[in-house]
């Protein structure tokens, strides 16, 4: 790989680190979805810290976690770019938004299903 001199420099990483920042909070900020998510997200890690779960549960919850708020975050810079390229309706955007949402819902009931596996054992015990 060629890289040229200035191509490369730790201003230009923390830039693209702070554009980064700035897309999470506006995905936070704009669509309500997302901030959902996100509260699911900090119960389910605090649930994790109450019951105790394993290094391995953590690991499924964090993907599981980030693979949620990732759809969610893909599925709106899509939308957002849908409506650029076709503010009228059009039929084909309309599947391709539909698709993608769909991905996140996909995304949703397979978290859905490990936080079940992760989290009913703990509570079947205190129960």
């Amino acid at each position: 790989m060629n890289i040229k001199s200035g191509d490369y420099s730790i201003s230009k990483r923390l830039q693209s680190f702070h554009h980064a920042i700035n897309g999470i909070a506006e995905l936070l900020m704009s669509q309500q979805n997302a901030r959902i998510h996100a509260v699911v997200a900090i119960t389910v890690i605090l649930a994790g810290f109450l019951l105790d779960v394993s290094a391995i549960e953590w690991c499924f919850l964090v993907m599981a976690i980030v693979s949620v708020l990732v759809c969610e975050a893909i599925n709106t810079a899509f939308e957002s770019l849908c409506d650029v390229v076709s503010p009228e309706l059009h039929p084909l955007v309309k599947k391709s938004k539909d698709i993608a949402a769909g991905a996140v819902l996909l995304s949703v009931i397979g978290s859905v299903v490990i936080g079940l596996i992760i989290f009913l054992p703990y509570l079947y015990q205190y129960c």
